[in-house]
Formats: C-alpha cells, sequence, structure tokens
C-alpha cells in the first residue's frame, strides 16, 4: 500500500497566506499526494504550482456548512474547475438531510456535478451531525446525484472521521465508489485505520508527517 498516494494534503484555514499554500504544494509534489485541498482563492496558485505532476487539486465547495443555495455552489464549482480544480469537494444540504427530504440532497449535489464538468465531485455528509440511518440515506443520495466520492467530515463541525462511519459509508455506498475520510487523521495508524475501514482517500493537513511515519 503506498500510503501517500491516499492522501488530500489538505489547508482549508481561513487565516491561510499563499506562503503556506506554496509549503503545501510542494510537500503535496514531493510525496506524489492525489491532490491539494484548498478554498477556491487559492485554486489559481494551486494548479499552477502542481503543473505537469500526477497532484490533482481539489477545491472545497458550500463550505464549511453547505447552507448556501444549489446555485450559489454551482457557482463555486464553475469557478473552480475554470481556474484549475480537477476535483471538487461539496459539503451537502445537511439541514434538508437532518428533515428527511433526501430528494433535495440529490438534486443539490447534482447541481454541483453538472458545474464540476466531468470532474471528480465529493460529497461531505458531516457524520457527526447525522444518525447512522441519515448517513446512509445521505449517501445514496449523494451517489444518486453523481458524486464519485462521500466524505465523512469538514474538520470544522463538532467532529471528525471515525472508522465506524467510514465502514457504514462503505457499506451503504458498495464497492465501486470512492470513500474519503477527512477530519483529525493525523498518523499512519489512524490513516491506515481508515483505508482498513474502507476509505480510498483519506483528507488531512498531516500528509507530509503522515508519509514520513510510514518511510520510518
Amino acid at each position: 500500500m503506498e500510503l501517500c498516494r491516499y492522501i488530500d494534503h489538505t489547508l482549508l484555514r481561513a487565516d491561510a497566506v499563499p506562503e503556506e499554500i506554496e509549503r503545501l504544494c510542494r510537500e503535496a509534489v514531493e510525496h506524489r499526494f492525489a491532490s491539494v485541498c484548498v478554498n477556491g482563492k487559492y485554486v489559481p496558485l494551486a494548479a499552477r504550482l502542481t503543473t505537469g505532476t500526477d497532484v490533482g487539486v481539489a477545491c472545497v465547495v458550500g463550505f464549511p456548512l453547505g447552507a448556501m443555495a444549489s446555485e450559489a455552489k454551482a457557482f463555486e464549482a464553475a469557478t473552480a474547475v475554470r481556474d484549475g480544480a480537477s476535483e471538487i469537494d461539496m459539503v451537502i444540504d445537511i439541514g434538508a438531510a437532518k428533515a428527511g427530504d433526501f430528494a433535495a440532497v440529490e438534486q443539490d449535489v447534482r447541481a454541483v456535478v453538472r458545474a464540476a464538468d466531468g470532474r471528480t465531485v465529493k460529497a461531505i455528509i458531516e457524520t457527526c451531525l447525522l444518525t447512522d440511518d441519515e448517513k446512509r440515506a445521505a449517501c445514496r443520495a449523494a451517489v444518486a446525484g453523481g458524486a464519485a466520492f462521500v466524505k465523512t467530515s469538514t474538520g470544522f463541525s463538532k467532529g471528525g472521521a471515525t472508522a465506524e462511519d467510514v465502514r457504514l459509508m462503505r457499506e451503504a455506498v458498495g464497492p465501486d465508489i470512492g470513500v474519503k475520510a477527512s477530519g483529525g487523521v493525523r498518523t499512519r495508524e489512524a490513516a491506515e485505520a481508515m483505508i482498513a475501514a474502507g476509505a480510498t482517500r483519506i483528507g488531512t493537513s498531516s500528509g507530509a508527517k503522515i508519509c514520513e511515519q510510514a518511510n520510518m
């Protein structure tokens, strides 16, 4: 298992500065991470710094609450794609999921998938806010809307990824949809536990540390 290739190297803090994004991209290229994951403002910079490498650029959309109009999320996604994003990590309409309106969740995801124009879309369901039944239904709605991945967490709510949630999500979506564990994954052991539970991508700001531990 080449652990580094599972990692979306992430920096989403509000106070992130360009020099930190540059370091993020250098580390991603050095370790051959799957992608860097940044806010929309930094997509052009990240795209420029990863050009000619096999590191993708993921951009968050509707982040971190998911509580905005689908049209706004679609506009964000289209702008990110224009600026060089190869992947979109969107937050679903969590309020709709809590209300049991999974048709609205599906529609919300579909709007972003259309705007992403063939790029990979990951749907963040924010597991810490949902019951197990809501998690399953949210995953199914995201897949019906065209998402290529379901993702545990933003890392900005009251909880992050757990192996139990990853396992539940994998069971909900089956073997052919990606599952991304994100939020609180900071060590090699934690990353490997998520992969063992069914994750095919790991979102973390500790990617360099995890890879260094893996190579020890």
